[in-house]
């Protein structure tokens, strides 16, 4: 049997952030001998929240896996926009990125998705609809995505 918690809380800190968080855990409740003994390793957790920094409006999606993170940000607009996948790469650790969905090497998302693999120490999948051309956007965005993966414990030690 699946259960889901769900927890939410609004925050208005101060004039430039607006938060509201709402997260999921997902947990599988089995009592069967074939499942982990460690019930954190079947966990998956989804977070949503919206900040509104710099009069623009970003919206945030984090789904946890057990050694993996998807993550999506948008931008004042729920569109998809492009997908990432990014990875350490062995023996050198570093960081391997490819686009599965619009975008290239070049853009917006993959070098967010190479920061974020080297910040966390996960596997990324990374969705993206921020403009083109606005590296303060990009660079905010990244930061909050940052400080809530932190926050939410996500952060891998190196």
């Amino acid at each position: 049997m699946i259960m889901a918690e769900k927890e939410s809380e609004y925050d208005s800190a101060s004039n430039s952030n607006l938060v509201f968080d709402q997260s999921f855990k997902l947990q599988d409740q089995s009592t069967h001998p074939s499942t982990t003994a460690n019930a954190t390793a079947g966990r998956l957790e989804i977070t949503c929240f919206n900040e509104l920094v710099d009069n623009a409006t970003f919206s945030f999606q984090i789904i946890h896996f057990p050694k993996q993170i998807y993550a999506w940000i948008g931008c004042s607009s729920t569109k998809f926009g492009d997908l990432y996948a990014a990875a350490s790469t062995r023996p050198s650790n570093t960081v391997g990125v490819t686009s599965f969905i619009g975008g290239s090497s070049d853009n917006t998302g993959s070098g967010s998705a190479r920061r974020l693999v080297l910040k966390t120490g996960l596997n990324i999948i990374f969705a993206c609809n921020i403009p083109k051309n606005s590296p303060m956007l990009e660079a905010n965005a990244e930061k909050k995505l940052m400080e809530k993966l932190i926050s939410l414990g996500y952060v891998q030690p190196r």
